[in-house]
């Protein structure tokens, strides 16, 4: 019923944004008579505010048409690798005969577009053929494909493993760490031939008892069945997964945005203030966050509850009993795969110490084949996206994957 309320809403406002994206133009446009009014620049700046406000925003797009080998401005093609259900994964193919390491990043399930790691795959691609997971809006699949769950998840990494070979390296970030080191772990256990080069985890949950934060605090004070009563909802009649269970991108973004109303409210009202002042850079640059920012998609309910029961409240990986298949995860069975964990300083979602457990773990991993960071003045956001990302933290991936390539 809520999501029905949210897509009725969503209806009502649609002349609004529309209204309001026209009232900008009219009061901004250089070929508008209305835009050398004395007041143009207020109005423009208000009718602006309210569009993005109310307007839908959609899944952005990559827009990594090239990058810079050497001194050479090489094409990038996005090509589908291998198409799943839930996922597909993207090779980001690149005009040049240069063989460099080749790249699995693993982009998080948890609200956002994989286009969120948008400047870590831009700052990879000189140096490295990357691959990347770009998850499906769970609206959009179909309900006869069936539901989607963490287990699932530890499946499609193996897969991807397994298409790309031996010589793979995988990077994680964030939420994704934990279920790339159940896969990695179990193809150990199995000895298959496919376990990466190296593995390094971002800013991820590993082992959330240690240093929790507000989100980690949030899955320990409501039972389960809180999130499975007022979280999971159907997808609408409209959508390609229609009555499948979700737990809804607006539900997802509301969420962000109550962990730090302020911070939200200060940007959009800096953003007004860009406008009256003909800042366009700035305001351009708030522009771009914020269409990454609100473009949210459905996760499946049960992928969704399952990191909230494996992940945050029976802390299964560090404990010992997660069970996959019948076969209990094991991470001290990883030898052959070298593991960089990184943390961000001032990470206010992954607190201090819960992705560094990923060596606690992995027990029986030599001392040559494991490293820790931990980036000073970094926050989540920072630690993949940013100055510090490209001046500090990709040199040292880099450097990491070339010494176990």
């Amino acid at each position: 019923m809520l999501y029905d309320l949210h897509e009725l809403q969503r209806s009502f406002l649609a002349p609004f944004t529309a209204f309001t994206e026209t009232g900008s133009q009219l009061f901004s446009n250089p070929y508008s008579p209305l835009a050398y009014t004395p007041l143009s620049r207020q109005f423009a700046a208000t009718y602006e505010l309210a569009h993005r406000m109310g307007k839908e925003y959609e899944k952005p797009q990559w827009q990594l048409d090239t990058t810079v080998i050497g001194k050479q401005t090489v094409a990038v093609h996005e090509d589908v690798a291998l198409a799943q259900p839930f996922c597909r994964l993207i090779h980001f193919r690149r005009d040049t005969q240069r063989q460099d390491p080749c790249v699995l990043l693993v982009a998080p399930l948890s609200g956002h577009h994989a286009t969120l790691l948008r400047d870590t795959v831009r700052t990879l691609l000189p140096e490295h053929d990357v691959y990347v997971t770009d998850w499906m809006d769970a609206r959009m699949v179909p309900s006869e494909k069936g539901t989607f769950g963490l287990d699932d998840y530890v499946h499609y990494i193996q897969t991807f493993l397994r298409h790309l070979g031996p010589d793979t390296h995988v990077i994680s970030v964030c939420q994704p760490t934990v279920p790339v080191l159940a896969a990695v772990s179990l193809l150990a256990q199995a000895d298959e031939s496919c376990q990466p080069r190296s593995m390094v985890m971002m800013g991820g949950p590993i082992d959330t008892r240690k240093s929790p934060t507000q989100v980690n605090r949030l899955a320990t004070t409501k039972p389960y069945a809180w999130f499975e009563d007022n979280l999971i909802h159907r997808v609408p009649s409209r959508y390609v997964g229609a009555g499948r269970l979700v737990y809804p991108g607006f539900l997802q973004h509301a969420g962000f945005v109550a962990m730090n109303p302020d911070r939200h409210l200060k940007s959009h009202y800096e953003f007004y203030l860009h406008l009256l002042r003909g800042d366009d850079n700035d305001a351009e640059a708030h522009r771009r966050f914020y269409d990454e920012y609100n473009a949210v998609l459905d996760m499946p309910a049960r992928f969704y509850l399952d990191t909230i029961r494996v992940v945050f409240q029976e802390f299964r990986l560090p404990q010992g009993t997660w069970e996959i298949d019948g076969t209990t995860v094991d991470p001290g069975a990883i030898r052959k795969t070298a593991l960089l964990t990184i943390e961000g300083e001032l990470d206010d979602i992954s607190g201090s110490g819960q992705t560094h457990a990923a060596h606690q773990l992995c027990a029986n991993l030599a001392p040559s084949k494991r490293e820790i960071h931990t980036a000073q003045g970094c926050g989540h956001y920072g630690i993949f996206a940013g100055r510090r990302w490209r001046n500090q933290i990709c040199p040292k991936i880099s450097a990491f994957i070339r010494t176990h390539a």
